[in-house]
């Protein structure tokens, strides 16, 4: 059986950063959307539980209960889903770079980084900064829905990954060059 190198590195000269953070945020805006879809289907916590980013920005001292807008004659809080989407522009920036350099991150169309990601942020950051309790005590749809949803994420962060880097570049990704 053949050994898996994770920390291939790509040839310097076939690396776009600066088309990675562009395609990172366009990736990161569309991905956002995608979750928070996938949490209205599923969602991901008990009726009444305070959502991580509201609770972040509360913890912060900022109000959120003037951060809304009304659409469709709905009030939605802009708060919360301002701080979804710049952690998915972020994680989007920081995939996409760091596939310029070492593409086995982008095993399993990615989903690897999203595993990753999952555990590292519902297991232990979350935890930690209280904003959720340990993953012990959470319910297991709850966290059926954070891993689908976020495995699905970053998969729509690969696809656009991958599609809008060989459109601009008209090249394949690094370790094929």
């Amino acid at each position: 059986m053949k050994m898996i190198n994770l920390f291939q590195r790509t040839k310097p000269s076939t690396r776009c950063y600066s088309l990675a953070v562009l395609i990172g945020i366009i990736g990161g805006i569309i991905s956002a959307f995608v979750k928070s879809g996938t949490e209205e289907l599923m969602p991901p916590r008990l009726p009444g539980a305070i959502p991580p980013p509201v609770d972040l920005l509360k913890q912060m001292g900022i109000d959120v209960t003037n951060m809304v807008y009304t659409y469709s004659e709905q009030v939605v809080n802009y708060g919360g889903n301002g701080v979804h989407i710049i952690f998915s522009i972020v994680c989007a920036v920081f995939y996409g770079v760091v596939a310029e350099i070492f593409p086995k991150i982008k095993l399993w169309q990615g989903c690897l980084f999203g595993l990753i990601v999952a555990i590292g942020f519902h297991g232990i950051v979350l935890p930690v900064l209280q904003l959720t309790p340990p993953a012990w005590q959470l319910p297991v749809d709850g966290l059926l829905s954070e891993f689908l949803g976020t495995l699905l994420w970053v998969w729509v962060i690969e696809i656009v990954r991958r599609d809008l880097r060989s459109r601009f570049t008209k090249k394949p990704d690094p370790e094929f060059q």
